[in-house]
């Protein structure tokens, strides 16, 4: 046994998910009705799921608490990053949409409730902020733990002992350690998650809604495949492929079957771990990212509310849809870490053209219709992304040094 498990740990983990991603999609054609096997997927995202709010309390607390100097410019080059990239996603999204124009059927109604104004969002986000830690820990409720953990970190920085830190960090170790354990499980998780996915929409989903899924998701790919490594270049003048590609691989391809920014939030850090970043900068970075860093979502905002006014006939100028890029950047920010988060802010930009939430709602059907492609490509785009910035701001400053 002891030697299955050092040749499990020891083989290469991308290869282990990518044997899980066939086997799963193979059996999800074949035989469809074997259902217990879509319980391995659920249990791995609800375990990630589980630990990684009590690792990010952990590790961003002693991470505070323990900090030096320093660390200032490297959080403001990534925020910097996270927003601009946010933005051009957008901007992309809007030329996308213009270029390739796309009719949606909103003949049937849709229920739901979503944010009516960006003024709801910016409450929404505050009130999450001053959540009860111990509440925000249970509901995975990240603004609040940042918040909470950055203030007691600082607490413990000024009033604790040198031994009381030193608890909060090795607490911070033993989480580290088991969210490693579950990480090893990813192949088995993956395939049942491929598995439910094949087994319960086939094929057809890449046919339904093909123009709307290729314009969406050609947007999301050049963002991350031109404008992200050009924001990198620019910030670092280095060559940002390699890094980007590791991310995608590394990052994404978990990313993308797990639909979950929150859920990927521990392999994102254990794969800033294999790249050196330093322990006290990524642990805060990247469950930042995991709120703010959003193109993917900038992207659905942009394209579905656009298509739904191309829909309706309204004419909608350059200048208000770069206007949308912006409320499109705002509004990501407020995307919950789970799938399909980012649709329900599209009521709120369609407001901002007189689009009635009744419509916009329909909308927000379609998209959790195409969600399978739509928000696996978006959860890997985001997730990857924020490794990608977090690994450019270590760059950048050491190429300062």
């Amino acid at each position: 046994m002891a030697s299955v498990l050092k040749w499990w740990t020891g083989s290469s983990l991308v290869l282990r998910i990518l044997c899980g991603l066939v086997i799963g999609a193979s059996l999800g054609l074949a035989a469809p009705g074997w259902t217990g096997i879509g319980i391995l997927g659920h249990i791995f995202v609800n375990a990630l799921k589980a630990i990684a709010p009590v690792l990010v309390a952990f590790l961003v607390t002693s991470s505070i608490a323990k900090a030096g100097g320093g660390l200032g410019p490297k959080f403001r080059t990534v925020i910097v990053l996270y927003l601009v990239a946010t933005l051009v996603a957008a901007a992309v999204a809007v030329a996308g949409s213009f270029l390739f124009p796309v009719n949606l059927n909103l003949g049937q109604a849709a229920e739901g409730s979503a944010p009516g104004s960006l003024t709801d969002v910016f409450k929404n986000l505050l009130s999450k902020m001053v959540m009860n830690p111990l509440q925000s820990i249970a509901e995975a409720n990240y603004i609040g733990i940042l918040f909470w953990a950055v203030i007691i970190g600082l607490g413990l920085k000024i009033a604790a002992s040198e031994s009381t830190i030193k608890v909060f960090s090795e607490i911070s170790d033993v989480i580290t350690l088991a969210v490693k354990w579950i990480i090893q499980f990813a192949p088995f998780g993956i395939l049942g998650l491929v598995f439910t996915a094949v087994s319960e929409s086939g094929l057809e989903i890449f046919t339904v809604y093909g123009k709307l899924l290729l314009l969406l998701v050609g947007c999301m790919l050049t963002s991350v495949l031109v404008f992200n490594p050009l924001i990198s270049f620019i910030a670092t003048g280095k060559n940002p492929y390699p890094l980007l590609f590791t991310c995608l691989k590394e990052s994404g391809i978990n990313a993308f079957f797990t639909r979950s920014s929150a859920a990927n939030i521990p392999i994102n850090m254990e794969l800033c771990n294999k790249l050196g970043i330093e322990e006290d900068f990524y642990s805060v970075s990247i469950p930042l990212g995991a709120t703010v860093n959003m193109n993917g979502a900038a992207v659905t905002i942009t394209v579905m509310t656009l298509a739904v006014a191309h829909t309706l006939g309204i004419e909608v100028s350059f200048a208000s849809s770069l206007f949308l890029s912006v409320i499109a950047t705002l509004g990501a920010c407020g995307a919950s870490g789970v799938a399909g988060g980012s649709l329900l802010l599209i009521p709120m930009a369609c407001s901002f053209f007189g689009i009635s939430n009744d419509v916009a709602m329909q909308a927000v059907a379609i998209g959790f219709i195409i969600g399978v492609i739509q928000d696996s490509v978006e959860t890997a785009v985001n997730s990857s992304g924020d490794v990608f910035f977090t690994a450019t701001a270590e760059l950048r400053a050491t190429k300062k040094k």
